[in-house]
């Protein structure tokens, strides 16, 4: 079987590429991956799915596709012009490749591929990982054979006779230690800061205004992320060099961790400052780890903002919103780790499981006959 696998949420992908390649059925499927090649299109900076991808000997094809932006600028007018390139590159995508079945993760890189595939009768399948769809996995549902959903909370989106409650796709890596990126001392309690696989200026702005603070207390894992626009990852490597030599040890910035390096972060992190993303979210449920959620001001449907007030709602975390004062971020860190142990024991409780087996699910149905 070709299966040809597209969209813009990298994890829940990756978890199923993963568990298809430890699979028996890695010798009758065969995985090509349609992404973006570049992080921005205004920035020559390889994306974060074009090097998990060719890492694992997957074939990469870069699709050059348009969308619509919220903010009208000169940049979203030429965006909005390169959308029927998208549609005509993946027709030559998809009439080149071939694909038995195309499997979707969201976004508007998947549009064009979902239905040209649907025009082409190729079978698309999609996930959508968030509490409240997007418009692009809501266009995109209406050309799939089947939608794989990952909160009870979703299932009024979709058509109930092609819709399935999988759960989202956890990569394995995230529960063991393969690589050490590096060594973390745990002298002190451990923060892992992340933004994303971009990166947040606005979560780097507010970690830095109170690092000195936060160093004194706490080890700093700091996933930055790598936009030139901002140049977070230098600027931060210039301000910890300001620190003695002690204070150093404590701070680690990083542009982002490999799949192969996620687990060690995890493993040594006693609370984590995050985007609320779903995979974040999922993640963080699984290994039960108390967050301070700092949900994306402009996420669609405030998405985030729901999935960090279910942290909030069921105590197993807080949320920190973006416009606060950073010193106030500073207090929630503080109030968190001091009462930890309640968080981890208040997971236990949480009002319906997660489902584990979400990539066995999503696997069985696309390879169905």
């Amino acid at each position: 079987m070709r299966l040809l696998i597209t969209g813009g949420h990298l994890t829940p992908a990756l978890a199923v590429i993963d568990k298809i390649i430890e699979s028996p059925k890695k010798e009758t499927i065969s995985l090509t991956f349609v992404g973006r090649k570049y992080a921005l299109d205004s920035e020559q900076t390889l994306s974060l799915e074009y090097k998990e991808i060719t890492k694992r000997n997957i074939s990469f094809i870069s699709l050059h596709a348009g969308r619509i932006t919220r903010l009208m600028t000169f940049r979203s007018f030429i965006n909005v012009l390169k959308i029927p390139v998208g549609f005509i590159h993946a027709f030559l995508v998809l009439r080149q490749q071939t694909p038995d079945v195309i499997l979707s993760f969201g976004g508007y890189l998947a549009i064009p591929v979902a239905i040209m595939g649907w025009l082409l009768r190729i079978p698309v399948f999609t996930h959508e990982q968030t509490i409240c769809p997007g418009l692009a996995n809501r266009i995109i549902s209406f050309f799939s054979k089947k939608i794989f959903y990952s909160f009870p909370e979703s299932t009024h989106f979709f058509s109930p006779n092609k819709s399935i409650l999988s759960g989202n796709p956890i990569r394995s890596t995230v529960f063991k230690i393969i690589d050490k990126p590096i060594d973390v001392n745990k002298t002190r309690p451990v923060i892992y800061v992340t933004g994303g696989s971009l990166g947040s200026h606005g979560i780097n702005e507010h970690i830095r205004a109170i690092l000195p603070e936060l160093l004194h207390d706490f080890v700093v894992i700091h996933q930055t992320g790598d936009i030139k626009e901002y140049d977070d990852y230098e600027r931060l490597l210039r301000y910890r060099r300001t620190f003695s030599e002690e204070v150093k040890q404590r701070y680690f910035p990083v542009k982002h961790f490999f799949d192969n390096e996620i687990g060690y972060v995890y493993s040594v992190s006693d609370i984590v400052v995050a985007r609320a993303g779903a995979n974040t979210f999922f993640e963080l449920i699984h290994l039960k780890i108390p967050t301070i959620f700092i949900p994306l001001p402009w996420s669609a449907q405030k998405e985030q903002q729901k999935h960090a007030e279910f942290f909030k709602n069921n105590k197993i975390g807080e949320v920190f919103e973006q416009k606060e004062q950073s010193t106030h971020l500073l207090e929630l860190i503080r109030t968190v780790f001091s009462h930890k142990d309640s968080y981890i024991k208040n997971f236990e409780a949480l009002p319906y499981q997660i489902r584990r087996d979400a990539s066995d699910v999503i696997i069985h149905e696309i390879t169905q006959k």
